[in-house]
């Protein structure tokens, strides 16, 4: 069985997916670049399920997706908090018959639907792919 990811205990969601996007970039060779952060604490539950999700999508870019270049977002507001990590890659067809979500895929919409938010994936051939999440306040 695989080990849960989470943040770092003390660290909060912003400095863990900062230092994890920046080692993330150095090693796989892919431009990558915050849009927007939480300034405020995350409650852990939630902060482990979106770091999580990052975790997963930025790895599935680096097996994947051929991209040169990724953005990552996650905001907090009145709504609820909003992640977003897009990225310019060869994306896929999610149209084509017989095609399934990945076990990647899978693991990101359960770590959103834990804490009550959903997760959407949207991708086009050689157009990038866009998963967007949102947990509800």
């Amino acid at each position: 069985m695989a080990e849960e990811v989470r943040v770092r205990r003390g660290e909060g969601l912003a400095p863990s997916v900062e230092e994890y996007l920046h080692d993330w970039a150095e090693r796989s060779g892919i431009a990558a670049e915050v849009w927007a952060l939480p300034g405020q604490a995350v409650p852990a539950h939630i902060a482990d399920a979106v770091y999580a999700t990052v975790v997963e999508a930025l790895t599935n870019v680096e097996r994947h997706s051929r991209a040169e270049h990724v953005s990552v977002a996650i905001t907090l507001g009145a709504g609820g908090l909003r992640m977003t990590v897009s990225d310019d890659g060869i994306g896929y067809a999610a149209h084509r018959p017989g095609r399934l979500d990945g076990r990647g895929q899978a693991a990101m919409r359960a770590n959103f639907a834990k804490v009550g938010g959903t997760l959407t994936i949207n991708s086009t051939l050689r157009g990038g792919t866009t998963i967007t999440g949102v947990i509800p306040v």
